[in-house]
């Protein structure tokens, strides 16, 4: 069973994403357009929980499952879309999880998404700050049901979303 622990680690958390982009462009090469860290281990001194969240984009999401093997060899387990149509996601640790991959292909919808969600916390500290405390109370008031951490996070993160799409589309 997981425990759900929320940590501020940033510049490590930076340092794993560069290395793990590094392996995901060894392993796509011209088919990755960009990598993105995104998810709260992206947004410096906010806490999280200490798995990698990376956003490649790449030019055509079919021939993601043709690097299914590569990825295997890496380490991560390809679960499909997981649920998120034109998404392709992978998970790296098993139980102990380190990163999630989210492929999506250029000009999704989702991509723009977490990239303003990520870049409006970076921007607006107290949003941040509120954020944070909540999912402190979340790790502390439910450390082995993952389920009730999410869920109660939703409203806030639904919240800071709508913000961040709005300030984001003003801020290009």
């Amino acid at each position: 069973m997981r425990k759900v622990e929320v940590f501020s680690d940033y510049k490590k958390w930076k340092l794993l994403f560069e290395e793990e982009a590094k392996k995901l462009k060894s392993i796509f090469g011209n088919e990755i357009v960009d990598v993105n860290h995104i998810g709260s281990t992206s947004v410096p001194e906010l806490k999280a929980k200490p798995i990698i969240d990376i956003l490649p984009v790449v030019k055509d999401i079919r021939i993601v499952d043709d690097f299914n093997d590569e990825m295997k060899n890496a380490g991560y387990d390809p679960k499909g879309e997981n649920g998120i149509p034109g998404r392709r996601y992978f998970q790296k640790g098993g139980d102990n999880r380190t990163h999630h991959i989210h492929i999506y292909q250029l000009g999704s919808h989702e991509i723009e998404r977490h990239v303003a969600f990520r870049d409006y916390l970076r921007c607006h500290p107290v949003a941040k700050q509120c954020y944070g405390e909540l999912k402190e109370k979340l790790a502390e008031r439910y450390p082995y049901d993952i389920a009730s951490y999410i869920l109660g996070k939703e409203q806030l993160v639904k919240t800071i979303e709508a913000k961040a799409m709005e300030w984001y589309k003003w801020d290009k």
